[in-house]
């Protein structure tokens, strides 16, 4: 008799609502574990009879290529292995009716790889699915929840920078919502989903945006993707300045202009503010980064005066696993080599990426929010316990410094004092007004989740 792993949940919406949820577009890049990287090779069709997805599971497995059969609208769905590392794999999702909410069953029959010794390996399978599905069953169940929330309110939304991390979440992220995204691309356009501009020309059609209900701007070249050289750092103000005025500008002069524009900034604009508890009402700061975030904002000023809402979400540190400050501490400390950087005691004011996302659509749906908030979890740490808590997670030291002056000559002193060794002790205050509640408003937790490992 083959292994069977069996895990169930209860949702808050019916069967018809849950079911819907995992038909959409987005659905498959929410529910993907993000301590691995995995990467669609080819997909075709959704999750009806005869839709197929190939996996890249990378080294050593590489390609999984899994066909969907038993389809059962708001009720079934299943998919089974065509090829890949399982001798047999077979899951079916059911959805059973419980009062306004359902109950999610995933269940899966498999025999285990022939590299694990067949059924001795079992137990190392399930280990692996029970974190994969309380990753899974987490994130399906806020999700439903905030749907819930706004009433699937049907929205048109533009996302600039949607290439990138936060962006290509949150694009997933507003379909599963039941919106419609159009994002804005640099190259040419593939299909009416796209909008070709290009910030350095100052070219913008404003008719393309013509029935857009919301726009989320996230365009801006990596903060710490390069040294901060003369260039580098006219390229940083550019990204943003640029495109920030001509979105704004564009926007103003439509005749029908979309209710908001989420601009995002960042806690750079609070500049190194040592232990300063800081909030919304805080004065801006000195340095680079301040000076960057301060003109970031301005540039929006255009469409604010043409009477759209504008909202600047303040980003904090990011925390996911597979791109940001985050995934450059996991290396590290996965070899034993993590620790404080400098001596640690500056502030990051931290936000999940999940978090973050909940934030920005929190920002497109809330009518009494405009102008800067802090887009942080509301318990910031010191450097030093970001690290401690990660080699926790990971069951691993997290002792060894990296000295000030080793980061200084690696990076500059630009980049590492006014990114890795300053500090902002933040607090969500606007956040708590408008009525947001955090999914991870803990730390260990939070990183226990994203790592499909045991709370610290």
């Amino acid at each position: 008799m083959s292994p069977v792993f069996v895990r169930r949940v209860r949702l808050p919406a019916s069967a018809e609502t849950a079911f819907a949820w995992h038909e959409r577009p987005g659905a498959f890049e929410r529910l993907g574990p993000p301590w691995r990287d995995v990467k669609v090779v080819e997909r075709t069709g959704g999750i009806r009879d005869g839709a197929r997805v190939t996996l890249d599971l990378g080294f050593p497995v590489r390609h999984w290529t899994l066909e969907h059969h038993g389809y059962e609208a708001g009720r079934v769905f299943r998919d089974r292995q065509r090829s890949g590392p399982f001798a047999r794999y077979e899951h079916t999702h059911t959805f059973e009716p419980d009062g306004d909410h359902c109950i999610l069953e995933d269940r899966i029959e498999y025999e285990p790889p022939l590299s694990l010794l067949g059924r001795l390996g079992a137990p190392m399978v399930d280990a692996q699915f029970d974190a994969l599905f309380a990753w899974r069953h987490n994130v399906t169940r806020w999700d439903l929840e905030r749907q819930r929330a706004r009433e699937a309110l049907p929205l048109t939304v533009a996302v600039t920078g949607a290439s990138g991390m936060i962006g290509g979440a949150l694009t997933a992220y507003l379909t599963t919502q039941g919106c419609t995204v159009k994002q804005l691309v640099r190259r040419a356009t593939r299909d009416a989903s796209e909008i070709k501009w290009d910030p350095a020309r100052g070219v913008l059609n404003p008719a393309a945006l013509s029935g857009v209900d919301a726009v989320v701007h996230l365009a801006g070249a990596g903060i710490a993707d390069a040294p901060w050289t003369a260039a580098r750092q006219r390229e940083l103000v550019d990204s943003r300045v640029l495109s920030t005025g001509l979105l704004a500008r564009t926007l103003a002069e439509m005749p029908g202009k979309p209710a908001v524009l989420v601009s995002t900034s960042a806690i750079g604009w609070y500049g190194d503010r040592g232990e300063e508890v800081l909030d919304e009402t805080s004065a801006p700061g000195h340095g680079f980064l301040a000076e960057l975030g301060q003109r970031w904002e301005s540039a929006a000023v255009p469409a604010s005066e043409a009477g759209i809402r504008v909202v600047h979400p303040r980003i904090g540190v990011v925390l996911w696993p597979r791109g940001g400050a985050l995934s450059k501490l996991i290396t590290p400390t996965r070899f034993g080599v993590g620790g404080p950087l400098g001596n640690g005691r500056q502030w990051w004011s931290w936000v999940t990426l999940h978090d973050l996302l909940d934030m920005l659509l929190h920002a497109i749906d809330t009518p009494e929010l405009s102008g800067p908030f802090n887009a942080v979890a509301p318990e910031p740490a010191r450097q030093r316990d970001v690290a401690a808590t990660l080699g926790r997670v990971m069951g691993r030291p997290a002792f060894i410094p990296a000295p000030a002056f080793a980061l200084r000559a690696l990076l500059g002193r630009g980049m590492a004092d006014g990114v890795l060794l300053a500090g902002q002790r933040l607090t969500p205050g606007v956040l708590g007004q408008t009525g947001f509640e955090h999914r991870d408003p803990h730390l260990g937790p939070a990183l226990a989740l994203m790592l499909g490992r045991r709370a610290a």
